[in-house]
């Protein structure tokens, strides 16, 4: 027999007392103990009690509130929740009021917003360039609402296979800004541009495709050749080249360097973290050299070190310049670290969390990093001393290299 509906009478809704009082049909009248009086929709849902309002005595009357309660139950009987479908329902027609966005503009948004945080114009740059070759020519012009993983594998695919670091890099910074623009009410759902559980099916791992290329790195035994080629050049891009090599130090922290950095009593660069990789402060003890190709250029507190062009920091062009004249063009900037850490693990006895800390690093695994707090800085000053005095030697030759203690601080 079916359950009986249209159970209350217009009396019954005037005179009830505080309680709940059944319609049939899953819908039921709720009095308060101060007589306001309200429409409830009670169903089970994947074995749970829900109950949805539909509103006020006075703004929903019986015969709406009736219809309400046959829509819902149609819902449910799709196999779907009322109270979500209505929450979709609603977010709909919130959405068709924003005004909507291209992803071109929301992207220019989201990098004048953050760019502020970024550690240097080269992130910029970067960020700008991927987008306005990659993105906006396939994407740009379209509304964020609009915009599917189809969309965003239209835009990867072409890339994936060729320059798969740029094309990860592509990927993310186009979730960053769909991010941005769900936050702000541009669409509603799950980001196209995830990875996990939308994008990593559809594509091959990039460790698959990545075609790895190692900085070319010279070799250790010819540092001491390189350093007297770079000290007869005598130019602001060898000196800054020289402390590139002697404090292991990557090219834009060399470059960017300025005299608020140098403590000359301690003999200390400091490097603050919106200059680093990590984003964290890094010490760098100072060899003895470095101190005399410091004082040499050391101008204002807050004047460049090494200016180059139009008093601006060098560029990789002016390193590229400085390697070929000296005459060792085969081999990149970067790759001098890969230089100083060889000569590191296999010349002396410093345990590897040393040269590490003076690379600066960063520990990958979260509970290592939490727990190794030290930067071994007296221990990477008695290092830096030694890879000094290496870098100090005579040309190559091929005598029998004797490794190096690391003496009372190894």
């Amino acid at each position: 027999m079916a359950r009986k509906i249209h159970r209350l009478k217009s009396t019954q809704i005037s005179n009830a007392k505080p309680g709940l009082h059944p319609d049939g049909g899953n819908l039921y009248l709720q009095v308060t103990d101060n007589k306001s009086k309200s429409w409830l929709f009670r169903y089970a849902k994947d074995g749970r009690e829900r109950q949805m309002g539909l509103g006020s005595l006075n703004d929903v009357p019986l015969p709406e509130a009736r219809d309400e309660a046959t829509r819902y139950r149609r819902v449910l009987r799709d196999g779907l929740d009322p109270i979500e479908v209505r929450n979709s329902e609603r977010a709909e027609r919130a959405l068709s009021n924003v005004p909507f966005k291209t992803f071109k503009q929301l992207a220019e948004e989201y990098i004048t917003t953050h760019c502020v945080a970024w550690r240097n114009e080269k992130h910029l740059g970067q960020w700008k360039t991927s987008l306005e070759q990659h993105v906006y020519p396939i994407i740009g012009n379209l509304p964020a609402r609009a915009i599917t993983s189809a969309h965003v594998l239209s835009v990867l695919k072409p890339i994936w296979n060729t320059i798969p670091e740029t094309a990860s890099r592509v990927r993310g910074r186009i979730e960053l800004v769909m991010d941005d623009a769900k936050a702000q009410g541009q669409f509603r759902g799950d980001n196209p541009a995830a990875w996990k559980g939308n994008l990593k099916p559809q594509l091959p791992a990039r460790s698959k495709v990545r075609k790895v290329v190692h900085h070319a790195a010279l070799p250790y035994e010819r540092a001491g050749e390189f350093m007297a080629k770079l000290r007869a050049d005598d130019n602001v891009s060898s000196e800054a080249f020289e402390l590139v090599v002697l404090c292991a130090s990557r090219l834009s922290e060399v470059s960017g360097m300025r005299g608020c950095e140098i403590d000359l009593q301690t003999k200390v660069w400091t490097i603050p973290g919106e200059r680093m990789k990590g984003g964290i402060e890094h010490r760098v003890p100072l060899p003895e050299r470095a101190i005399e190709i410091i004082c040499k250029r050391l101008r204002g507190t807050h004047d460049l070190v090494f200016p180059g062009w139009k008093g601006k920091a060098l560029t990789d062009a002016a390193f590229k310049q400085c390697r070929q004249r000296v005459g060792y063009g085969e081999f990149t900037t970067h790759g001098m670290r890969s230089t100083f850490k060889t000569w590191a693990s296999e010349q002396t006895n410093f345990p590897n969390e040393v040269s590490e800390a003076a690379l600066a690093h960063t520990i990958e695994d979260k509970v290592e990093r939490a727990y190794n707090r030290t930067t071994f800085f007296e221990k990477r000053r008695e290092l830096m001393r030694q890879w000094a005095d290496y870098c100090d030697r005579p040309a190559y030759t091929d005598a029998k290299v004797i490794p190096i203690g690391a003496g009372k601080s190894g």
